[in-house]
């Protein structure tokens, strides 16, 4: 649809207070509404610009802005004879603010922590406008009174605002993923446990029965031939091969 260029100036709150006194049905409600909107997302992305330069695109926070502008015009009452301004204004910022607050994490950081973040990050700023050079956690702590901590915990909250993602070559580098570059739990760790485990049950273990059990597992000897090396029958090597792997397998923790 295109708006005539010849219709007549109205300033919002007229438009508003038109669109309230038409019946529900009415076609032209719609029309005034896309009209309304249409004439105020300027302002909605002034109010986005405000906050740019914070992490989040523009266009991100202008959609933010303009997705609160018409909410904000739905919600207008013409009979509380307040600027449309004087409403859509606070409206669109606390939507942007809430966006930040709420969206734009990447990890949830309680809501105290990122607004001690906010007041660090100004503190920062001005130190370095004052002093010539940055500021180090403990100017910042002096200059705000507050524990070194604190601010250390506010500074490091701004690393949960962008996660970075392990499927994607670590930042100004090419090649392989970090979730390549990551290590992983070494499984020979059970096998020292169960080693520490088992040495004290080994050492109760008469000599005959540690060195057939040697043979079996070290040596990788049939039961026939440990049988023909000890001077024992096979029936009899067998069944002291299961009494030692009996006790060794209770001794290891589940």
């Amino acid at each position: 649809m295109t708006i005539s260029a010849e219709r007549p100036v109205r300033s919002t709150e007229q438009l508003l207070q038109a669109r309230a006194e038409l019946a529900a049905d009415d076609p032209e409600r719609a029309r005034i509404r896309a009209r309304v909107i249409e004439e105020n997302l300027p302002m909605a992305r002034r109010l986005a610009r405000r906050f740019a330069g914070r992490g989040e695109r523009l266009e991100d926070l202008a959609q933010v802005a303009a997705l609160a502008l018409i909410k904000a015009v739905d919600g207008y009452d013409p009979q509380r004879e307040i600027p449309f301004s004087g409403y859509a204004v606070p409206f669109i910022l606390g939507a942007v603010k809430r966006h930040f607050r709420d969206a734009a994490w990447g990890m949830r950081v309680p809501r105290a922590v990122k607004e001690m973040g906010h007041v660090v990050a100004a503190a920062a700023s001005e130190l370095s406008q004052q002093r010539g050079r940055t500021p180090g956690a403990a100017d910042i702590a002096d200059h705000l009174d507050l524990a070194l901590a604190d601010v250390l915990t506010a500074v490091g909250s701004w690393q949960a605002y962008r996660v970075i993602s392990l499927n994607a070559p670590p930042s100004g580098t090419a090649g392989a993923d970090l979730i390549e570059r990551i290590g992983d739990v070494d499984a020979r760790y059970q096998a020292v446990e169960e080693r520490m485990s088992l040495r004290p049950v080994l050492a109760a273990i008469p000599p005959r029965e540690r060195r057939i059990l040697a043979m079996r597992v070290y040596c990788r000897m049939s039961q026939a031939e440990i049988a023909a090396e000890i001077g024992l029958s096979q029936m009899h090597v067998s069944r002291l091969l299961k009494q030692t792997l009996d006790r060794l397998r209770a001794a290891i923790p589940e």
